[in-house]
Order: structure tokens, then C-alpha cells, then sequence
């Protein structure tokens, strides 16, 4: 519990100094520089994954219960943040990634009981369940980008570009990052949906119908929305609403299941 607890506070370490350099771009955490504020989360990153292997991998199986995943799925978005970091201004998304991450991290410590799999999967399944995860944590820092840039449209539209915009990379930067994101999301999105389709004994199954029919939809309001930037270049609340709309759908599809399963029904 207590190295989990401070996995959690070294992601709360760098998720506060980004926020507060977005609140005050002249503060003391604004003059730090990225490898500081980034350096509590790399080490957390690295604690987190061994947690993570311990909890989801045991001999009952491969853990797949909802705040394990959960805890990947956050695990693996900080860590592709990080990474994208190194070359393309986004780390400010970390401000909002890094807290949600240290409290699937407690989610993961409290809550150890899951749901097991036989470590003696199919390689295609194994394919698929990767490509998924990797797919809804691509668009999940998609969707915090979005908002990031809602605020940041809002507050430019109402002739208010102080405050924390300043911290922001310029709004057209931003809508590229967005869009470089859901492409790279849609693409894996596309192969998670394919490997399924392929692997999968019965995709429209009983326990699997609402996962793929809520999967089909988001994967087709992303393609909209590709086809529309390409087409028509639509940007600013356009996109927003159509990437907002398509993560809470994807979302729904991932976790929705879980989430009655495990916390209502109690199965």
C-alpha cells in the first residue's frame, strides 16, 4: 500500500507543478524546466509498471477486472504522453493526466480483486487486447486535448488570452497535435476492431454486443470527423464536439460493461 501511495504522490508531484504553471506562467514551477517537472512522473511510471505486473498477472490468470484495466490504461497514457513530450508540446495535458493516473494507481492498491483470464491465450487475442488498450489510451489523450483546447478557444473568442493560454502552445498547434493524435488513435482503433473480428469467436456474441456495436459507432464518428477535417477542414468546437463525443462512446464500450458488472451487479 505505501509504495503505491507514493507512486500516487509522485504523479500528484508533476501533475500539480504543470498545473501550476498553466495557472501562473510566471510562477516558480513555469521557470522549471521540463525534465524537472517530468522527473517525478518518470520514476512513478516505473513503479507504476511493476505494480502493474504484479497485480495483473498472478497464477488465477491474467487480471482484466475494471480498475486494473483501468490502472494500464492510465499507466499507459502517461507513458505515452511522456513520450510524445520529447518532441511535441503537450506535456501541459499532464496536468490533467498525471492525478487521474496516481488515482487509478489507489483504485488499483484498494481494489485488488479482479476479473482472471488463462494466461494461455490465443496470440491473435492477446494482439487484440493490446491494440485496444493502446487504442482507447491514444484516444484518451485525444480527448483531453480537446478540452484543454475548448478552454483555450473559449477563453481567446471571449478576448481573454492571459492566465494559463499563455502556457499553451498557439491554438492552431494545438488543433494539429489534436488531429496527429485521433489519426493515430482511429488507425489502431481500426486494427483493435479488424484483429476482433479475425480472433474472436462470436464478436456480436451475448457478452460482446454492446462492446462492438459501441466500438463500431466511435470508430465511425472518428472517421467522420477525419473525413470532415479533410474535406471540409473542420476545426475549433466542430472537432471538439465530435472527438468529446466519440472518447465518451469508446469509453462506454470499455468500461461500461465493467463498471455494471463489477460495482452494481457485483459479479
Amino acid at each position: 500500500m505505501l509504495i503505491s501511495l507514493f507512486t500516487a504522490v509522485l504523479y500528484l508531484l508533476s501533475g500539480l507543478g504543470l498545473v501550476s504553471k498553466l495557472r501562473n506562467p510566471t510562477s516558480f514551477a513555469a521557470s522549471l524546466p521540463r525534465s524537472v517537472l517530468l522527473g517525478p512522473v518518470v520514476l512513478a511510471l516505473l513503479i507504476h509498471g511493476w505494480l502493474l505486473y504484479q497485480g495483473m498477472f498472478s497464477p488465477a490468470g491474467l487480471n482484466v477486472g475494471l480498475f486494473a484495466v483501468l490502472s494500464l490504461v492510465g499507466w499507459l497514457v502517461s507513458l505515452l504522453l511522456v513520450v510524445v513530450s520529447l518532441s511535441q508540446p503537450v506535456e501541459m495535458l499532464g496536468a490533467i493526466v498525471f492525478p487521474f493516473t496516481a488515482f487509478t494507481v489507489l483504485l488499483l492498491a484498494y481494489n485488488p480483486v479482479g476479473h482472471y483470464l488463462t494466461l494461455q491465450l490465443d496470440a491473435g487475442l492477446k494482439l487484440h487486447i493490446l491494440l485496444s488498450i493502446l487504442a482507447y489510451s491514444l484516444l484518451s489523450i485525444a480527448a483531453v486535448q480537446a478540452a484543454l483546447l475548448y478552454i483555450q478557444d473559449h477563453h481567446l473568442h471571449n478576448k481573454h488570452p492571459g492566465g494559463f493560454i499563455r502556457a499553451l502552445p498557439p491554438l492552431e498547434t494545438m488543433e494539429t497535435l489534436l488531429f496527429r493524435m485521433i489519426g493515430l488513435g482511429f488507425v489502431t482503433l481500426s486494427l483493435s476492431l479488424t484483429s476482433g473480428a479475425f480472433y474472436l469467436d462470436d464478436i456480436f456474441g451475448q457478452h460482446l454486443a454492446h462492446k462492438t456495436v459501441l466500438s463500431v459507432l466511435a470508430w465511425l464518428i472518428f472517421a467522420i470527423l477525419l473525413w470532415g477535417r479533410w474535406q471540409f477542414g473542420w476545426r475549433g468546437r466542430t472537432a471538439i464536439r465530435w472527438t468529446i463525443t466519440g472518447f465518451v462512446i469508446l469509453m462506454l464500450a470499455y468500461f461500461g460493461s465493467k463498471f455494471v458488472i463489477q460495482l452494481i451487479l457485483q459479479r
